[in-house]
């Protein structure tokens, strides 16, 4: 038997596979089959049927690409939707692997057709229920996707569907969600790996509620909505399948004669970016591919990689989830050889926070730019005198940004030297970038206060 969470790193994302007497069962699949193949085939079980919770906002779902690998049935909700592949879901319907169950459970609020799935032990009992983006460890789905007007009633939904279906499971039900601390589809999703329908009635800071009303105005809330989420919406009723050449490698002559034409995404390290990078590129540090590529990649342009001189591997991968598969290569051999040829670089300063903070202590120091979250600030303090921008913000708040004498501040760096790169292509605006974060921040001038 198997019961194996798959997790997308950057995502947040969680998809499943259910395995028993040589048949099993995909919930929510990434695009990027090969480990669900590994282990089906590995131990000797045909995949058969896939089931989607809902039409995902967030990450190019993957049943396609996996029923075109191995027969698989889709089986999709939301069936109000145009959808060019699968069968719709209804309440009751069921599936088996082997002795277990698995049978629907319409739970609308985050969607209208939304699906959870409730899978049963050999004896019938409920086991685990996999309950997509109506219920979270802490937090429960988002309402507001189908936008404001309709949020109250998604948020009415959404307390029946976990009071009235999930709740009433009982306390040891396993529950597994489409997503963990991280994703963009909860607001305050908690870093519970793993939790019961138990621990979320008892724990849940959004059940805690007196009635349906108390719950409506917490579930409720407006999040961020990155521009993306409408692509993968479109995408996800009939899901490309991948590409099956791989970007080739392109000398440092080729690659600059495609550059002008195409859109290019530097991977490294902020510090190597910061040393010299081809002018012109926005940094993405590797792992941040995934939750920010979505909000300042184009989709209507080829794409040109630059990473640490190896095979892009990763970095396609992780495009290629949200849907940017127009890769149409990468420089080889890294900006060694871009370098090595003599082709004109790009540079960004940078500073420490200690020098930072002597800098704003000695003279006027200039502007600060402070690309943390609003929670970011809520819990480590605000430094006085700094321009607030959440990085996801930079590209409808531009004319916000001081054009002269500008430090960028985050957390880390990683995120500054993303917004230093978007700025010098959007606006040609040089910056330098502070590398550290609020535990060394020490300013008599800009210091840092605690919100209240």
């Amino acid at each position: 038997m198997i019961f194996s969470r798959i997790e997308s790193e950057g995502l947040a994302h969680y998809s499943y596979l259910i395995a028993h007497n040589g048949e099993a069962i995909v919930i929510d699949p990434r695009r990027d089959c090969d480990e669900y193949l590994s282990m089906a085939v590995g131990q000797g079980f045909r995949i058969t049927n896939i089931l989607e919770t809902h039409r995902n906002e967030d990450y190019l779902v993957g049943s396609r690409e996996l029923a075109s690998l191995t027969g698989a049935e889709i089986h999709h909700a939301d069936s109000q939707l145009d959808y060019r592949y699968g069968q719709p879901v209804k309440e009751g319907d069921s599936w088996h692997a082997g002795r277990l169950k698995i049978s629907a459970l319409h739970t609308p609020g985050h969607t209208p057709g939304h699906m959870s799935y409730v899978l049963h032990d050999p004896g019938g009992n409920p086991w685990a229920v996999f309950t997509g983006d109506a219920l979270f460890a802490g937090d429960v789905g988002r309402t507001d996707l189908l936008g404001e007007d309709r949020a109250r009633k998604n948020a009415e939904q959404l307390y029946d569907s976990i009071f009235s279906k999930i709740l009433p499971l009982g306390d040891g039900v396993l529950v597994c969600p489409a997503h963990g601390s991280g994703s963009a589809c909860g607001s305050s999703i908690a870093e519970r790996k793993w939790t019961t329908v138990g621990l979320e009635r008892r724990h849940n800071p959004k059940l805690q509620v007196k009635d349906r009303n108390e719950f409506v105005n917490k579930a409720g809330a407006k999040l961020e909505f990155p521009p993306y989420f409408k692509k993968m919406e479109e995408f996800n009723l009939n899901p490309p399948l991948m590409r099956t050449a791989r970007p080739l490698p392109m000398s440092p002559g080729l690659f600059e004669a495609h550059a002008a034409e195409s859109f290019v995404l530097d991977s490294r390290t902020e510090l190597a970016f910061a040393s010299a990078h081809v002018p012109g590129s926005l940094s993405i540090w590797r792992e941040g591919i995934p939750g920010f590529a979505g909000w300042f990649v184009p989709y209507d342009k080829s794409l040109l990689l630059v990473s640490d001189g190896e095979y892009p591997e990763q970095e396609i991968r992780m495009l290629s989830r949200i849907g940017l598969d127009n890769i149409s290569g990468f420089l080889s051999g890294g900006m060694l050889s871009w370098n090595m040829s003599g082709k004109k670089t790009g540079s960004v300063d940078t500073l420490s926070v200690t020098e930072m903070c002597s800098r704003l202590d000695r003279e006027s120091g200039g502007n600060l730019l402070d690309v943390r979250s609003s929670g970011e600030i809520a819990h480590s303090g605000k430094i006085r005198n700094a321009t607030h921008i959440h990085i996801t913000q930079l590209p409808g708040r531009l004319k916000e940004v001081p054009e002269e004498n500008l430090h960028i501040f985050c957390g880390s760096g990683l995120r500054s030297m993303a917004a230093a790169s978007y700025l010098k292509k959007e606006k040609n605006l040089d910056s330098s970038v502070i590398l550290g974060g609020t535990s060394a921040w020490d300013s008599a001038t800009c210091p840092i206060e605690l919100m209240k």
